[in-house]
């Protein structure tokens, strides 16, 4: 089975505007500007053998003020330009009450199905404390960079950037490092 890490989208892969005390998601593609400092962090973990899935609520699609071609658009361009091998995406509204929205775990169980990917050697990075309320009900481990929106809730590490959080991915569970064995070699032991 393959290993996955989970990246949100809004905050960490790209710019945001804040206002009050939410982030403010990119509508149109002029304002959806990838950050510069990524790339390199998530072709580390490409080269570690990690499936890199990019998820992320995008309610302003159900309310009217996002046309899903202007996101496609964002997406297109995230994959031209980050080495992201899926993204993952909620449109629905708070009220649809779907389980695709994170802090649901539909989305990681969807990607462990159509990507076969063992969860329980996956991890989140994100800077919303909904990511890693998914992660947990998922069993994936969850990597929080520090910000307004992570909440009191679970996690499992808290770094400083999307740097570090990579880092210490790497570091605590590189996929080279897990054999599997089938199991019809296991009974044959």
């Amino acid at each position: 089975m393959k290993v996955a890490v989970f990246i949100e989208r809004d905050g960490v892969l790209n710019h945001v505007r804040v206002a009050g005390r939410n982030q403010m998601p990119p509508l149109r593609r002029e304002e959806f500007l990838v950050r510069e400092d990524v790339r390199e962090p998530l072709e580390l973990l490409k080269a570690a053998g990690y499936l890199i899935l990019v998820t992320t609520n995008q309610p302003n699609v159900a309310r009217g003020l996002l046309p899903r071609r202007e996101l496609d658009y964002m997406h297109d361009h995230l994959r031209r330009l980050l080495p992201v091998d899926d993204v993952l995406l909620c449109p629905h509204d708070e009220s649809d009450r779907c389980s695709c929205r994170k802090p649901g775990a539909a989305l990681f169980t969807e990607a462990a199905f159509r990507w076969h990917i063992d969860l329980d050697r996956s991890f989140v990075i994100s800077d919303k404390w909904q990511d890693a309320s998914a992660a947990f009900v998922a069993g994936c481990t969850s990597v929080l960079i520090k910000s307004p929106w992570n909440g009191s809730g679970h996690h499992d590490f808290m770094v400083n950037h999307l740097d570090e959080a990579c880092q210490r991915i790497l570091q605590f569970n590189h996929p080279s490092n897990h054999v599997h064995v089938p199991f019809a070699q296991m009974a044959m032991a």
